[in-house]
């Protein structure tokens, strides 16, 4: 009697799991990711305000959005290096929404102490005109209800002396 028992249970175990697993075919439509992840560029550095000990920039960035549908970008986790040198790291979150097949422009504002690191910034500053590397890293939060993250890696070059103001 008791092994029959075990074996009803076993087999009622068995068909509620198969009949929950099977209704849930539907919502794997849900999770089916097709997409492009969208590309972003860093093109614009802005130099808002330039003190001794502290340093305002905001951080202009491209996303193309090569799908579709609407893009909603929720926020950005990024850290950018010039040279070998970490300027700036944090997150932003402020949403937009990009439309199928377009653009849009992503501001990011950042605030950096360069003071420890000013012999290693006068080097890099000594010739205006010179190239000088940067590097991006960061994620890029995406969705409206469900988080998708979009890795960013981007390496390029700025030129100091189109940051200087006349």
């Amino acid at each position: 009697m008791l092994g029959q028992w075990r074996t009803f249970k076993a087999f009622t175990l068995l068909m509620f799991l198969g009949i929950s697993f099977s209704g849930l075919g539907g919502c794997t439509s849900w999770f089916a990711d097709d997409t492009l992840d969208p590309a972003v560029h860093l093109v614009k550095v802005e130099v808002v305000r330039a003190k001794l000990l502290e340093q305002k920039f905001i951080l202009h960035f491209r996303i193309d959005n090569p799908n579709d549908s609407d893009l909603t970008v929720r926020g950005l986790e990024y850290r950018v290096h010039l040279s070998d040198m970490l300027l700036a790291e944090g997150e932003h979150e402020h949403w937009i929404t990009v439309g199928p097949k377009s653009s849009a422009f992503y501001k990011v504002p950042i605030r950096t102490n360069l003071w420890p690191k000013v012999k290693e910034v006068v080097k890099m500053l000594k010739n205006p005109h010179q190239q000088v590397p940067y590097r991006l890293q960061g994620e890029m939060e995406t969705g409206l209800f469900i988080a998708h993250y979009v890795h960013l890696e981007r390496n390029g070059v700025i030129i100091p002396a189109d940051l200087i103001t006349e």
